[in-house]
């Protein structure tokens, strides 16, 4: 059984965003941080693609095949 993920991008300073993958259980409750961004970038396009690459590799390693919209 797999555990929900979650894509979050946040601007923790005006121009600076990073993506965090967040995993809960199977009701949704209690995250826990899967993956982060190593560093911030300019925009939160950058951050939403680097985020879903990330994401994507998470379900290749968990053998998910459903794929990202």
């Amino acid at each position: 059984m797999t555990h929900p993920i979650e894509l979050i991008i946040d601007e923790p300073a005006p121009g600076s965003f990073v993506w965090r993958l967040l995993e809960t259980d199977t009701d949704g409750a209690h995250p826990t941080v899967l993956r982060c961004a190593f560093d911030p970038v300019e925009s939160y396009e950058l951050a939403l693609a680097s985020g879903q690459r990330a994401l994507r590799s998470e379900m290749r390693a968990h053998g998910t095949t459903t794929e990202v919209h």
